[in-house]
């Protein structure tokens, strides 16, 4: 189960809807060995795509190396889908490679008419995406 705060969950949804129609993407960050996201560090999409998304390279060597420096583990990796259902597509699946992370995927498909707004959660490892249940608390 995937627990966060309220305002964790809140930023996640306004970056998602910020970017629309592009997709939104990003990383919540934890100290190391927990499963406790804390920090909110959203990214740039460098595929500026509304059906794809791309971390910088420089961008992602960089934020590598901050969590090191501050001890902390990517908890949360997020990004948006801007056009379809929050499930992990066969792509999202292949740049999986956090096994201990939550993958979120937020769908702002809503913003346009085409479904409903949706945030998920899921793990995936392996290549196996399993939905987990997502809690929203104040604070922890």
């Amino acid at each position: 189960m995937l627990t966060l705060t309220q305002a964790l969950y809140d930023q996640i949804v306004g970056h998602a809807r910020q970017d629309h129609p592009d997709e939104a993407c990003g990383v919540v960050a934890g100290p190391a060995g927990t499963d406790r996201p804390e920090r909110f560090i959203p990214m740039l999409n460098a595929a500026r795509s509304p059906t794809f998304y791309e971390f910088d390279s420089k961008d992602l060597l960089k934020l590598y190396r901050e969590l090191d420096d501050r001890d902390e583990d990517p908890v949360i990796v997020y990004h948006s889908h801007t056009a379809t259902e929050a499930y992990p597509s066969r792509t999202d699946v292949t740049y999986a490679n956090e096994p201990g992370a939550h993958y979120v995927l937020v769908s702002t498909a809503d913003k346009d008419g085409l479904g409903e707004f949706q945030f998920r959660s899921y793990r995936i490892v392996e290549g196996v995406i399993t939905e987990e249940e997502v809690q929203v608390v104040e604070a922890y």
